[in-house]
């Protein structure tokens, strides 16, 4: 960081008001944290930062007290990867008491230090006696994470890619179907390397959509973590069309497929590493591995039918990640297969006003452009390119990928002579 540091960190702020970090800020590596604080609003800052699903793989731990009480409590114990302090003194005092914590730190630790003084010289003093960043309370959630991220996390190899996870309220919703066609659209739209990942290794679908039937996929990764790396990772990828590619399931049923909690974040790591969008096809299930995934991602879209049982699943899915992953944008909503043919249905308006989210989109069900489309291994907008349909998909894409732009007609300067003479209002 430059010398103004010091200086509050902007973030995002999304619809409830929370603080969103922005895409800069990538998952802190396993490190051990301890942290002194002599203010309540700091350690309230640092146990949510904690809670923060960028930080869920560090340990962190928050302490009552200055630099004294660190320099006190480090003289009979090995000291962390990183010390956070906090302290209210002058500069001079400030100086003496880092001095004494020095003594009992262990090579390799790093300190940041959270102070009360907004001073350009007193940085530079810091950093020079080997403090590796010096804060100005007070500090919010994203400037704690931002700053750690910053200190562990080697910019050069920070993950290109935004991992997008897509999952359905109800078995059969279309879920799958439409992360596809997302993928479909950005790889298209944007012309960004995208890599769709199907994670149900059973009954994945994505082959049959992209018309593929790799010899390997998936599976294979999961088999071999020793092996896994970019080279081989690109190696079991299916190319699907100009900038998609495909991480196929294996759709067998010849063994089970039980996964430990952390069995894919291997893989996703390194896809993430050198793809800019990684769309991951979540099957609906409810474990260990399923939920980590979700709760680690940077989008979430659920995509539900306008029925109770959709209802209230969508309700404890999305209730559950708005819990979980309070600093993140909110999950999206998709409306699939409304209207459908004497269907008794919920309105739409009732359905996300329940949930307290406004739908992404709605889609129309329309069997004969899906049922195409499925049946070629096409995408909806190759099946039918004037397709409204393929419009959603296209704003889906643009949303979840931070390209959505509200667009304003332009007013002519001439409209308030030609409106005396058509007699209409200017536009």
């Amino acid at each position: 960081m430059s010398e103004a540091a010091y200086k509050t960190m902007e973030a995002p702020v999304r619809a409830d008001g929370a603080v969103v970090p922005g895409p800069d800020v990538r998952p802190v590596p396993r490190i051990s944290i301890q942290a002194f604080c002599e203010s309540p609003d700091l350690i309230a800052a640092i146990e949510a930062a904690a809670r923060d699903r960028r930080m869920s793989r560090a340990h962190v731990k928050v302490q009552t007290g200055g630099i004294a009480v660190a320099a006190e409590f480090y003289q009979g114990a090995a000291t962390p990867n990183l010390i956070v302090v906090e302290s209210k003194l002058p500069r001079d005092r400030l100086e003496v008491e880092l001095d004494r914590l020095s003594e009992v730190c262990d090579a390799g630790t790093k300190v940041v230090v959270i102070g009360h003084v907004n001073d350009v010289e007193l940085y530079r003093g810091l950093t020079q006696r080997g403090v590796s960043e010096y804060l100005v309370a007070p500090v919010g959630l994203t400037d704690i994470i931002k700053t750690v991220a910053d200190l562990y996390v080697d910019r050069s190899t920070r993950p290109l890619g935004h991992t997008i996870a897509f999952i359905g309220a109800k078995g059969g919703v279309g879920s799958s179907m439409i992360a596809h066609n997302v993928a479909w659209s950005i790889a298209r739209s944007f012309q960004n390397d995208v890599v769709v990942t199907d994670l149900d290794l059973a009954f994945g679908t994505a082959g049959l959509d992209f018309n593929q039937d790799p010899a390997q996929g998936i599976a294979e990764a999961l088999n071999a973590p020793d092996r896994l790396d970019d080279n081989f990772l690109d190696r079991l990828l299916a190319r699907c069309a100009d900038h998609l590619s495909l991480l196929a399931a294996p759709a067998t049923l010849d063994r089970t497929y039980d996964f430990t909690e952390s069995a894919f974040e291997p893989v996703i790591d390194i896809a993430q590493a050198g793809m800019p969008a990684v769309v991951l096809d979540v099957p609906h299930a409810w474990n260990a591995w399923v939920k980590k995934t979700l709760l680690a991602a940077d989008e979430v879209v659920v995509t539900v039918e306008p029925d109770l049982a959709n209802l209230r699943n969508a309700k404890n899915l999305v209730d559950l990640l708005k819990g979980a992953r309070r600093n993140d944008q909110l999950p999206r909503l998709v409306v699939n297969k409304s209207g459908l043919a004497k269907r008794p249905e919920i309105k739409t308006e009732d359905f996300a006003s329940a949930l307290g989210l406004v739908p992404l989109a709605v889609i129309p069900f329309d069997a004969l452009l899906f049922g195409t489309a499925a049946n070629n291994g096409q995408m909806i907008a190759e099946a039918d390119p004037k397709s409204p349909i393929a419009e959603s998909f296209d704003l889906i894409a643009r949303t979840v990928t931070g390209r959505a732009e509200v667009k304003r007609q332009k007013r002519s300067v001439l409209a308030p002579f030609l409106s005396r003479f058509t007699g209409k209002k200017s536009a």
